[in-house]
């Protein structure tokens, strides 16, 4: 995955409460067996006229071509509730999404996010809503800056908000780690356990186990 250091990019405002992952990716469009294509079905109850097509809705925020190569999402409480489906943040990230602003998140939601290279910050509702009326004057010119390293989200003419992440998801979005690198991080230790664990009483051949 790419690393996530700093970026400053256009912002996108969905004050929606409860967007739950079956409106962030619906379940008729999750018939691929890869990563690949799910932008295309990203908030498609929203952003197509009907189910059957692909007409975009010009009143859905993400067909304003202001918002057209927006980057970090900003939205309401409790964003990603609903079921575990890991397409939700495939979706968004195949989209163009490297961070989401939400005062809330579902939590198997938030762990997905951090485990595909998005960064889910969470910061107070009034503060979100002011980022996202200064975003929405300009969004062009209005662009957010996220620093991951100082964890700070903030704007040219906006004061600069202080988020939380754990050390361990901090350290996989900055090196762009997914759980395997995690893992491979640890195999001296690993492989040192499963030396002292050794049962070399066993045996899994013809010879039957020493009850």
């Amino acid at each position: 995955m790419e690393p996530f250091k700093k970026i400053t990019a256009v912002g996108v405002p969905l004050l929606r409460i409860n967007v739950d992952t079956d409106c962030i990716i619906p379940s008729r469009e999750m018939k691929k067996v890869s990563k690949v294509g799910l932008g295309e079905g990203l908030f498609a109850g929203w952003r197509y006229k009907d189910t059957s097509g692909r007409e975009p809705d010009p009143d859905f925020i993400l067909n304003d071509d202001r918002y057209s190569d927006a980057q970090i999402l900003l939205s309401g409480v409790n964003f990603g509730c609903g079921s575990s489906r890991e397409h939700a943040v495939w979706a968004l990230v195949e989209y163009g999404f490297k961070a989401i602003l939400a005062p809330s998140f579902g939590g198997i939601f938030y762990n997905n996010c951090t485990r595909n290279g998005l960064l889910p910050i969470i910061l107070a509702e009034e503060d979100i809503a002011l980022l996202a009326g200064w975003v929405a004057e300009n969004p062009q010119e209005n662009r957010l800056v996220i620093d991951l390293v100082r964890q700070i989200v903030s704007g040219p003419e906006v004061v600069a908000f202080h988020f939380d992440i754990s050390p361990q998801d901090k350290d996989m979005l900055l090196n762009g780690f997914d759980m395997i690198d995690v893992t491979l991080q640890r195999e001296n230790e690993i492989t040192a356990f499963e030396q002292q664990d050794r049962r070399i009483w066993a045996n899994l051949g013809e010879t039957q186990l020493i009850s």
